[in-house]
């Protein structure tokens, strides 16, 4: 990736933030940037009291030391007491280990979607399909 499809990236969720509708959470240390997430309200009306978790990340230096857990665990309290959602969900790739991670911070694995992710020809990964009540 290029510097400017990364800014075209941050442009594009910057423009969905609302705080009724989708935030950025972000985590620090001593002061710096060390992970962050996006949750967002589901749009269609059937499903408007569920929410997406996605772009889960930590610093990569910094993975080990509790900060996508203490995402993870805010999260919870933002989409439940601000947001007022009552469910939340996200996907993981599989063969990373991110389902045990997010299996020791409550989420439920609630089944796959195999092979769906195609990260080079010959190499294709299920997509976890995981689900937290509020």
């Amino acid at each position: 990736m290029t510097p400017a499809d990364v800014q075209a990236a941050v442009d594009r969720l910057a423009d969905g933030l609302a705080p009724e509708r989708c935030r950025l959470l972000t985590a620090t240390l001593d002061g710096a940037l060390a992970g962050w997430l996006v949750v967002r309200r589901e749009a269609h009306p059937l499903e408007k009291h569920c929410g997406v978790v996605n772009h889960v990340q930590t610093q990569v230096q910094l993975q080990g030391l509790g900060i996508g857990a203490a995402l993870m665990h805010r999260v919870r309290h933002v989409a439940r007491e601000e947001m007022g959602l009552e469910r939340l969900k996200l996907t993981a790739r599989a063969g990373l280990g991110l389902e045990h991670f997010y299996r020791r911070v409550g989420w439920t694995e609630v089944g796959r979607w195999p092979g769906v992710l195609r990260l080079a020809p010959g190499e294709d990964r299920d997509e976890v399909l995981m689900s937290l009540a509020l």
